[in-house]
């Protein structure tokens, strides 16, 4: 058992926190600037109602989801951290923007993209492991 938490321990949990802070501060200011939108602009306002209609209400949490994964994946494919990248590593990172997203519902913030929920759940781990398919066998 020792021999799992020493390994646990020595994942790169700094670099995985800091590109979940990143990205959940990027769907923050998205969320931000649509709530803004919604209240100021007619036109916001009419695209928003569109997008949460019936048929696309189910899809636009879980779209968003995994284009948070997938953003993780690629901020870290650009700062030359690939050596970083491997299967343990990709579910650190999925945890930590999830750990994100929990931390996100305790602000203010009407969530119009990303909430922590089911679809976020499986919308984030498909996010990051369909981006990051050349590192599952590292």
């Amino acid at each position: 058992m020792s021999n799992f938490l020493r390994r646990l321990k020595l994942l790169p949990w700094r670099e995985m926190l800091q590109i979940s802070a990143l990205v959940n501060s990027i769907v923050i200011g998205l969320e931000l600037f649509l709530g803004w939108g919604f209240t100021q602009s007619r036109g916001i306002r009419n695209i928003l109602t569109l997008l949460y209609g019936p048929p696309l209400r189910i899809l636009i949490p879980f779209a968003t989801a995994v284009g948070m994964g997938a953003l993780a994946v690629y901020l870290l494919e650009y700062w030359q951290q690939k050596s970083l990248l491997n299967r343990n590593n990709l579910w650190v990172l999925a945890l930590c923007v999830l750990l994100g997203l929990v931390l996100k519902s305790f602000l203010p913030v009407l969530p119009f993209l990303a909430s922590l929920s089911e679809a976020a759940l499986i919308g984030v781990t498909v996010g990051v492991f369909w981006k990051g398919r050349p590192y599952w066998r590292r």
